[in-house]
């Protein structure tokens, strides 16, 4: 099972794998940043059935930081944890297939990123949320092997509008993760 929790305005993201516990019951330990308002959302496969996700949004008592707005990005290159990450897209249009694409340099030397580790199987995982957190997409790798310099996905955006996306993946040990938010015409 995989559990998604983010925050209202999307600034939070926290991508959990829940303990089973057996007879249906998994069981997590977490601690949410500050109050207010956030969607868990359970992505999983029951038991001799097919993929599912349910979701629920909780209230947090404390503290409720202002909301930040989701601000689509020009710019898709971040550098983090040392590694510069650039996305890019074949084509971005809602309701047609895609292929997104992750390249990855260390940032310093400016060289190919090419020991990339597996993580949860694969060479990465990106989750996609629409701007009100309605819409929910969880990729797998096209080529789950792969070690870099690029980690390809496909997908397809089932609307116009704003999403953030998460990349997730891991080198020399560390699990990094890389948010982007975007504009889908």
């Amino acid at each position: 099972m995989h559990l998604i929790v983010v925050n209202k305005d999307l600034s939070f993201f926290n991508h959990i794998h829940p303990d089973y516990k057996g007879k249906g019951l998994f069981q997590i330990r977490t601690q949410f940043p500050t109050g207010g308002d956030y969607k868990l959302i359970a992505d999983f496969i029951p038991e001799g059935g097919e993929a599912k996700t349910e979701s629920q949004w909780v209230k947090v008592s404390g503290d409720v930081p202002a909301a930040q707005p989701l601000t689509p990005e020009t710019n898709l290159t971040k550098v983090v944890e040392g590694k510069e990450v650039s996305l890019s897209f074949d084509q971005l249009q809602a309701g047609k297939e895609l292929t997104m694409t992750f390249n990855f340099l260390d940032a310093s030397t400016k060289q190919p990123i090419t020991n990339l580790e597996p993580y949860l199987g694969a060479v990465g995982h990106v989750v996609i949320l629409s701007a009100d957190a309605e819409k929910y997409i969880h990729n797998p790798p096209l080529e789950e092997k792969a070690t870099g310099p690029q980690a390809k996905f496909g997908t397809a955006f089932p609307a116009s509008g704003i999403y953030k996306l998460w990349g997730q993946f891991k080198h020399q040990g560390k699990t990094f993760i890389v948010p982007y938010t975007i504009q889908v015409p």
